[in-house]
């Protein structure tokens, strides 16, 4: 059969706190909304286009109820198979493949996607198939550079740049390795599962004759679980055996960490939108910049919305209302004059009249930065704030009724 395959690494519910209170509806984090799709639908759709793809494949623990309807939609939409392989139990980013080797080989595809789903970026995904076929390899990373501040919070990866060969790689390092960092997307040849297994019996091996000290990135209790990582456990012993590239990436890229990423996510996207599929954008004298607006949506003419603004369905605007880098969850109503900033009005929620609701922005590639100061304010499903009063930087509980000011407060 041939061809090419992804997969797509989805996780499932997390039991951190980064996303909430976006996290507490019944909407699974890979199908929040950003840009009018769900997050994952970025992923799906780039590997449809992809000339000779067979089959997407998602890889994670989310119950398969949570994500058939989603499924079954974007099939028919994309025209593409799409799969849900669900794991008996978490198994790590590595050990899911391992598991599932047989599945994701069934068809014997030549090469095949490997793509984490909490990232945005443009999947240039013909021409990292093209790079790895040049270079023979049985894995080629999709690296790119970033300011040297921030890199230490990343994988890092040092590049032969006359090879291509990963030299070096370091998960989330204490110090300065390189600027250049894994961007969650990887081009594999099936070869690759049968190093993968080799690397984990070695490791394995070795676990039990070395004291820990010796793979500080590797940690003994996780392959006793059954757990493996692909980065660590699995690039950094291969990282200088001439078996992996890195792909050069120059373009936008993003992590989707916690509840705030999502707005400055949907940035990057809308502008990539102007440029790729401006038919997407709504249109309007009192549409400014890049906006996305639901054909369900209610929007008064005298509003003014943008730039980069997703106005979900069935939401519900008022008379001078002024929107902008924000996101408007279903069945929201924006009362009149209200005025919504760097913010994201969960499901179900109702704004007041006069009410100002509004984020810092903080424009950092880490995006959960420990900065209270600044921050996407995040209103919760179904929550109520009175007309006339003013939420700065706030983490808004579900169903919670606002009556007052609050500045820099996570209102539980």
């Amino acid at each position: 059969m041939g061809g090419v395959k992804a997969v797509i690494l989805v996780g499932g519910p997390s039991k951190g706190t980064r996303f909430r209170p976006l996290s507490l509806d019944d909407v699974p984090k890979l199908l929040f909304p950003i840009a009018g799709k769900p997050m994952i639908y970025h992923h799906i759709e780039a590997c449809s286009r992809v000339k000779g793809i067979t089959e997407i494949i998602l890889l994670g623990f989310f119950p398969e109820n949570q994500l058939s309807a989603f499924i079954e939609q974007s099939q028919k939409e994309l025209n593409v198979p799409i799969r849900y392989i669900n794991e008996v139990k978490v198994l790590g980013t590595a050990g899911g493949l391992s598991r599932y080797r047989e599945q994701i080989l069934q068809g014997n595809p030549d090469y095949l996607f490997v793509l984490h789903s909490d990232i945005c970026c443009a999947f240039p995904l013909e021409d990292l198939l093209n790079f790895h076929i040049k270079h023979k390899r049985i894995c080629t990373i999709m690296g790119t550079r970033i300011q040297k501040e921030y890199a230490n919070q990343y994988g890092c990866l040092i590049r032969d740049e006359n090879t291509a060969e990963l030299i070096h790689y370091a998960e989330k390092p204490e110090t300065f390795v390189s600027d250049m960092i894994n961007c969650g997307v990887y081009c594999i040849s099936p070869s690759f599962f049968d190093i993968m297994a080799k690397t984990t019996k070695d490791l394995q091996e070795s676990l039990q004759n070395v004291t820990l000290d010796s793979y500080p990135e590797i940690t003994k209790k996780g392959f006793e679980q059954g757990r493996l990582r692909l980065e660590q456990d699995i690039f950094v012993p291969l990282a200088g055996t001439n078996s992996i590239v890195v792909y050069p990436y120059v373009g936008f890229w993003r992590q989707i960490k916690n509840a705030g990423s999502p707005v400055y996510c949907q940035e990057l996207y809308l502008s990539h939108y102007a440029k790729t599929k401006p038919e997407l954008l709504a249109k309007g004298d009192n549409i400014i910049g890049n906006v996305v607006i639901h054909p369900t949506a209610t929007v008064d003419p005298t509003a003014k919305i943008g730039p980069d603004v997703y106005i979900g369905p069935n939401v519900k605007v008022g008379k001078g209302v002024r929107i902008f880098h924000s996101i408007i969850l279903d069945e929201t109503e924006i009362k009149g004059h209200a005025c919504i900033l760097y913010s994201i009005i969960g499901w179900r929620s109702e704004i007041g009249f006069w009410a100002r609701i509004e984020g810092v922005p903080n424009y950092t590639p880490f995006l959960y930065s420990q900065d209270k100061r600044k921050g996407i304010t995040i209103i919760g499903a179904g929550a109520q704030a009175n007309g006339e009063i003013i939420v700065s930087n706030c983490i808004v509980m579900p169903h919670k009724q606002l009556d007052r000011n609050y500045c820099n407060e996570i209102i539980l």
